[in-house]
Order: structure tokens, then sequence, then C-alpha cells
């Protein structure tokens, strides 16, 4: 059975809105908003408990679907299309919102690939950066103060299901050195040491990425055993976040797949990763 919500001040309506536009709430509440088909799913697929969601009135037939495949027990709720779209952070919304419970994924036993973001601002760039670092086989990011929240709706979007897959842990500077011990911990600048085709990434690695306009933090040089740079042939004096995380996170694996002589698990076409 669905639920009509019609005001604004309804408490449910309020956490949403809470949710979306405030991180010390997503902090304090524990919860996150996923919009869209695909990133229901993905949820409904996963062990992070949904704990309710809204629907609009005049929702796409996909939504409709997908909320069709939502437990009966996950209390569910309508809502006109005024009152949800004054909640959707989407231009063209499906219609479907879910909040569900923040879950800490379970670190693998024995570390050797972990991405360190530093100082990444951009929701959208940190987004693509846990989309990648998933599809390129990341065991964990270590998000660090500084960074934006990885749970913020703009960050759940771009990271396109990846963040119900891929552990995630917001630690201060202490506890990721304490983690990541053992691990070469590469950082990516300008001027670094070895260019990252020359890098060993068969030994267990930590990458560490600062952001385009400032570089790594003092607090991330301080952990940084050695330092790498992506050789460029053009004027430009650097390139996006985003698209460096990319590079190095599949160096990483292209590294690896060739030591073991293996093909990847899977390849993708312009349809999947655009």
């Amino acid at each position: 059975m669905i639920e009509t919500l019609s005001s604004d001040q309804n408490p449910r309506v309020q956490l949403v809105h809470k949710l979306i536009t405030q991180s010390k709430a997503r902090h304090k509440e524990g919860q996150f908003v996923a919009e869209g088909s695909r990133l229901v799913e993905d949820g409904l697929k996963s062990s992070f408990p949904l704990d309710f969601v809204f629907l609009r009135t005049h929702a796409s037939p996909r939504a409709q679907q997908v909320l069709s495949t939502v437990p009966l027990k996950v209390p569910r709720f309508e809502l006109d299309d005024k009152l949800f779209d004054s909640l959707s952070d989407t231009e063209n919304s499906q219609g479907l919102i879910a909040v569900f419970h923040q879950t800490d994924l379970p670190l693998p036993d024995k570390l050797d690939f972990v991405l360190i973001p530093d100082g990444i601002r951009d929701p959208g760039n940190l987004g693509s950066i846990i989309r990648t670092a998933e599809a390129a086989g990341v065991q964990a990011l270590f998000i660090p103060p500084g960074t934006v929240d990885p749970w913020s709706p703009k960050v759940v979007r771009s990271g396109m299901g990846s963040h119900f897959r891929l552990p995630i842990f917001e630690w201060n500077w202490q506890a990721i050195a304490t983690i990541s011990e053992g691990l070469n911990r590469f950082g990516a600048t300008m001027d670094g040491q070895l260019s990252c085709w020359e890098a060993d990434f068969n030994q267990p690695t930590a990458l560490l990425i600062g952001s385009e306009a400032e570089g790594l933090s003092s607090d991330a040089q301080a952990l940084v055993t050695q330092t790498l740079r992506i050789p460029m042939s053009g004027q430009n004096e650097s390139i996006n976040a985003a698209i460096s995380a990319a590079i190095l996170v599949f160096e990483v694996l292209r590294q690896r797949l060739q030591s073991n002589n293996q093909q990847p698990l899977k390849t993708y076409n312009s349809t999947e990763i655009s």
C-alpha cells in the first residue's frame, strides 16, 4: 500500500530535503538519497538497507516498475508532482527517490589497491572517480578531510551505483596513514619522480590524487612514499582530477593483468560508460 503525502512540513519530506542539502544531516542520520530508477535498482541489489521510497504522481513507467520490486515491508509514499519536484535534484526526474542507510562495506583481508582522493571538492569529479575506481578494481576509497561528502546526491548520481559496491570510508589522515601502512603510496604531481608508465604497480599500491587547482595537500604529501606524473605532450599544465585518476587506476589494472597474462573480465562499449 502506498500512502500519499501532500505537505512540505511532513517529517519525512523535511528529512529528505535535509539529506539532499546538508552534509551534516547525512552524517547525523546515517542516511543518503538515491534518485532515479537505475540507482534505486542498484541499491536494492546491495546490502544497504532501504528505509523508504518517494514516488512522483506522474512517475515514469520505469520508476513504477522498479517500485514494484521494492520489498513490501519498505514504506512507500506518493507525492504530487510539485512537491516531488521541489525535492528532486535532477532536471528531468524519473519520479523515484529512495532513502538508504549508509553501510560500511567490508575491507578485504589484504589491501593492495586503494585510492585516496585528496581535496576533491567538485561532486561530479568525485562521483566519476568513484565510478572509475570500481570499474578498475580498486578495493576501497579513503576519503580524507577537505574532500566533498561522498554521499551527497550529486556524487551518488555521478557514481552510477558504485557506492553500493565499493567500500568508501571517510577517515582522518592518521587513520588513513595507519590503514595504508605497507602500501607503496604514490602521489600524483606535475613533476613526479616517475612517469606512471615507469612505476611498478604490481606491488601493493595506494594512489593519492589531488585537485587540479591545488594538487596534493601537505597532509597527503607527508604520506607519499613516491611521486609520479602523467606524461603530456600538449601545452596544458594540468588535467582534470577525475581524468588523472582514470589514467592511473587503469594503468594499475593494465600492469597487473599483463603480469598475470590475464584479459579484462569485461569490456565496455560507449553506451555503458556514458
